[in-house]
């Protein structure tokens, strides 16, 4: 580590210390006001990693950092905890989570990592694997994060044709529900919800991170529709949606 880091990081403290006792608007933050903040500079840092912009992932990263100070620095208003209890406590956690790099643990490969790493926070006090999965998290990613912790503990499925058998079996029983005699809305959505879950899960058998490809369909839709906007000869609401597909097309070519 270069001593210019750690300046650096002390500069940061330093400047947090005057903005709370100087700036009103920083003054006046609390724990939760900056809560809807943080959530938004993570998304921010989020777009910057998939468009690949390091220039723009160094100020993200630098956002994302000021917050975790600030927390930090609220915390020790109150008395709670301070920044240095706050690193010692990450720096003990990783400690005890990496046996095979700070003790004599030994692990054939990342699988075994992982499968540590949950055994050890359940070790911890954990009272179910899943606890760790954070409620707020959006339900695609959430579904992700639960279904790789259950593998950690071998609840999952031996090969992906299993899988893809699943999601066919899913995608039959929406169908079923669908066109029931008696349409139930509420069972058709749970099958949806169903069928998405197994599509998930099928994600992480072919290594697919789902939420990262629905992003990237969702920027190339974004980035087609805008195109048939701009080269649309009168307003969309006066074109067919056969004039609209062939706009469509032109910018898929493109």
């Amino acid at each position: 580590m270069k001593e210019s880091q750690i300046q650096a990081f002390g500069r940061l403290l330093k400047i947090m210390d005057e903005l709370r006792e100087q700036c009103p608007w920083d003054r006046k933050q609390t724990l939760e006001s900056l809560r809807h903040l943080t959530i938004e500079e993570t998304y921010e840092l989020a777009d910057a990693i998939l468009e690949n912009n390091l220039d723009e992932l160094k100020g993200e990263i630098g956002d994302i950092m000021l917050h975790m100070v600030f927390y930090a620095k609220i915390a020790d208003e109150q008395g709670a905890f301070d920044i240095e209890d706050v690193l010692n406590f990450l720096c003990e956690k990783l400690i005890r989570r990496h046996p095979h790099i700070y003790s004599d643990t030994v692990v054939k490969d990342e699988e075994e990592v992982k499968s540590n790493w949950e055994k050890i926070k359940m070790q911890e006090g954990r009272k179910s694997i899943l606890s760790g999965v954070p409620k707020s998290l959006p339900a695609l990613v959430k579904a992700y994060r639960i279904q790789d912790k259950a593998k950690q503990v071998g609840f999952e499925w031996e090969n992906k044709e299993q899988v893809f058998d699943k999601v066919k079996e899913e995608m039959a029983e929406l169908q079923d529900e669908i066109y029931a005699e008696t349409q139930d809305q509420t069972k058709i959505e749970e099958e949806f919800g169903d069928l998405m879950f197994s599509l998930i899960n099928y994600a992480r058998f072919l290594k697919v991170d789902p939420e990262l490809a629905l992003e990237r369909t969702n920027r190339k839709f974004i980035k087609r529709f805008q195109y048939i906007e701009e080269n649309a000869p009168k307003p969309l609401e006066e074109m067919s949606l056969e004039e609209m597909d062939a706009l469509w097309n032109e910018a898929k070519n493109k």
